[in-house]
């Protein structure tokens, strides 16, 4: 026998428990209001057909009186688990719609698997005979608002702990665990529709676990429902309804306890199984709708530029007309200069004028100037850096939608500034450079903000799009925040109206030392 260490189960500390604080009279109350924090639990590896082995059980800080013991032997094909259990108080201390107890096995993985049911007698002792298909399991013990969850609650009140007499060599090993998902079966309801098996007249035990199976029955349907089961898995709710009324009615009629507890009991595994399919389904429908809105966002992008298009031509078309009328203007002029010239050449010289120096403007010094004032205007809405590629503009990973590459309202504000920049500087380029941290959607958001330029009033021929994946990180991708970092898109705006030359770089002169 082996001992596996799997790291990151949960354990409620005592305050902040839901029974703790009673709850306003018509506020909505979540079942489940308890703190947690990080534990581990000892899995371990019970060799195929070795003997019964003992272990014991202790309890955690919600329950730290509960005790436990259980002989575990190997069998062909299964585990068979034999564990008795004392003073387990009754579940509804952790919240009143808390009704019962679950025994859970573990796998090294994370793998959660329901070994059934743990009633609790009234000398708050139990005892349960149950079976796993797992080899290597650890076993823990948790409070639950009915039988048949498939996902173990936070309220941990009892786990399992290696015997210092357990036969068979240890091995410990630690397993690359992800913690389990947890907070499914939370439920807002209003507190006057709380139940609660505590007080009220004396019963037998067949009739209390009679009623209990019911309110836990009366617990998946209500739970299942404010997850939409009614909406996704209809067959099933009508199923357990049905179920959970029979059960009721029988009930009603003092019929046999037996009878009751079994439709009880189908009804809440029916429930669990609609709640399932709902969750399941739910989630499909968000995806479908995603899509579709990425897809439709697409689509109005592309319709964008469809309709900019005849304005841009129509603009470059003046354009055109108007560099034309200068050129013939100028063409003009110099005609009627060389005219004047000649006649000027028939008549005596006038006197030499007095010598003055013609202030013709160096061109690097005007590209110098506009390539400064772009960065400024850039610089006041989008961070902006000068470099010999050009002036680079990052649109950083906050800009984007989370989970998509949809802008958020303030990034598309932000680049309509940078559009009407570049749309009154025809001479500008822009090449838009995306980059990932390891994902692989640097050409998609790349693509996403050229469209979004384009629908803006940029010129479609003049901005270009790549995607260079993660090959060019700015810091490691060892640490959440460095990929958030190092997801980016990268704006590069050059031409040769604000040259090739960062202002902050100046050319030296090399002289000769001999």
């Amino acid at each position: 026998m082996k001992v596996i260490r799997a790291a990151g189960f949960s354990a409620a500390v005592a305050i902040g428990i839901a029974s703790a604080q009673p709850p306003a009279h018509n506020e909505p109350q979540p079942i489940y209001r308890v703190t947690v924090v990080s534990r581990s639990l000892d899995a371990v590896n019970y060799e195929h057909r070795g003997g019964p082995t003992p272990i014991d059980f202790q309890g955690t800080v919600l329950l730290p009186h509960a005790r436990g013991t259980a002989i575990v032997e190997s069998h062909r094909g299964s585990v068979a688990i034999d564990a008795k259990f004392e003073h387990l108080e009754a579940p509804t201390r952790f919240g009143r719609e808390y009704l019962t107890y679950v025994l859970w096995a573990i796998s090294p993985e994370g793998r959660p698997r329901n070994l059934g049911e743990v009633l609790v007698d009234s000398s708050n002792k139990a005892h349960v005979r149950v079976t796993t298909d797992l080899q290597a399991f650890g076993l823990m013990l948790t409070a639950e608002p009915y039988y048949s969850v498939s996902i173990p609650s936070d309220v941990v009140v009892a786990e399992n702990r290696v015997r210092p007499d357990t036969i068979g060599a240890r091995e410990e090993v630690t397993a690359k665990y992800e913690l389990l998902p947890r907070g499914q079966y939370t439920m807002n309801i209003q507190a006057s529709q709380l139940r609660s098996v505590e007080g009220g007249e004396k019963l037998s035990y067949d009739r209390y676990e009679a009623v209990l199976e019911l309110y836990q029955a009366e617990n998946a349907i209500q739970i299942a429902r404010s997850l939409g089961a009614d909406q996704y898995a209809p067959e099933p709710m009508r199923k357990a309804t049905a179920l959970l009324t029979q059960a009721q009615d029988m009930n009603a009629r003092k019929m046999d306890t037996h009878a009751i507890v079994s439709a009880a009991r189908e009804a809440a595994q029916t429930a669990e199984d609609a709640r399932t399919i709902a969750v399941k389904r739910r989630d499909e429908e968000h995806h479908v709708q995603e899509v579709q809105q990425r897809s439709q966002n697409q689509s109005e992008l592309r319709k964008a530029e469809e309709d900019a298009a005849p304005a841009r031509a129509q603009a470059e078309a003046g354009a055109q007309q108007a560099a034309q009328a200068r050129y013939e203007a100028a063409a003009n002029a110099g005609a009627q200069a060389a005219q004047q010239a000649e006649h000027a050449s028939l008549s005596p010289p006038p006197p030499p004028p007095p010598v003055q120096t013609a202030r013709v403007q160096n061109p690097d010094a005007a590209r110098q100037q506009l390539r400064a004032q772009l960065l400024a205007q850039l610089n006041s809405r989008l961070t902006t850096r000068d470099t010999p590629r050009g002036l680079v503009v990052t649109v950083t990973d906050w800009m984007f939608e989370r989970g998509n590459d949809g802008l958020r309202a303030e990034a598309g504000q932000r680049l309509g500034y940078l559009a009407s920049i570049l749309a009154s500087h025809p001479g500008l380029r822009v090449r838009v450079e995306g980059y990932a941290a390891g994902e692989g959607r640097s050409e998609e958001r790349a693509q996403a903000i050229r469209s979004a330029l384009i629908a803006r009033g940029a010129r479609p021929d003049s901005i270009i799009a790549v995607g260079y994946g993660d090959s060019r990180p700015l810091v490691s991708n060892a640490t959440a925040a460095g990929r958030e970092q190092n997801r980016r898109v990268e704006v590069v705006i050059y031409g040769d109206s604000i040259g090739n030359q960062a202002l902050w770089d100046r050319p030296y002169s090399l002289r000769s030392q001999r």
